[in-house]
């Protein structure tokens, strides 16, 4: 792959990634829907696994409320001639789950797919785990 392209790519994902967080942020359920494949998996922090519905219908039911969200993509790499990406950064949080706290700070992966170079990126998969200072566990609860 030549650096134009590499360059072209990394720019489409970090657009694809402002554009994610900002509708995680406003609990944009028609723009989450039409960033995700139809079969999109969520794997959260502590464990529990989310299909695409379950993932939007945390916001459509008014139980996922978040008050802010920062997301820095720190590794870009894609695969299969531009198909594919993993994206992997950091998602910080303050936010509330059927009104518990779900604050907190995030190792994200991404993945990315599109069926074609000139396809927009859909999400695929998303994996949060707890970024936790390296003396003590992870806090329970987090994002859920």
């Amino acid at each position: 792959m030549n650096t134009t392209t590499t360059a072209t790519i990394v720019e489409q994902v970090r657009d694809f990634g402002a554009r994610w967080a900002a509708a995680e942020l406003g609990g944009d359920t028609e723009t989450l829907a039409s960033l995700a494949v139809d079969d999109f998996t969520l794997v959260g922090p502590l464990g529990f696994v989310l299909t695409r519905e379950q993932w939007l219908d945390r916001y459509r039911g008014g139980d996922l409320v978040t008050h802010q969200l920062s997301w820095e993509a720190a590794d870009i790499r894609s695969y299969g001639g531009g198909g594919t990406a993993i994206v992997i950064g950091v998602m910080e949080q303050r936010a509330a789950y059927r009104g518990n706290p779900a604050d907190g700070r995030f190792r994200v992966t991404q993945v990315l797919a599109r069926g074609s170079g000139t396809e927009p990126w859909r999400l695929a998969g998303l994996h949060l785990s707890p970024i936790a200072d390296p003396g003590r566990p992870a806090a329970e609860g987090g994002a859920r």
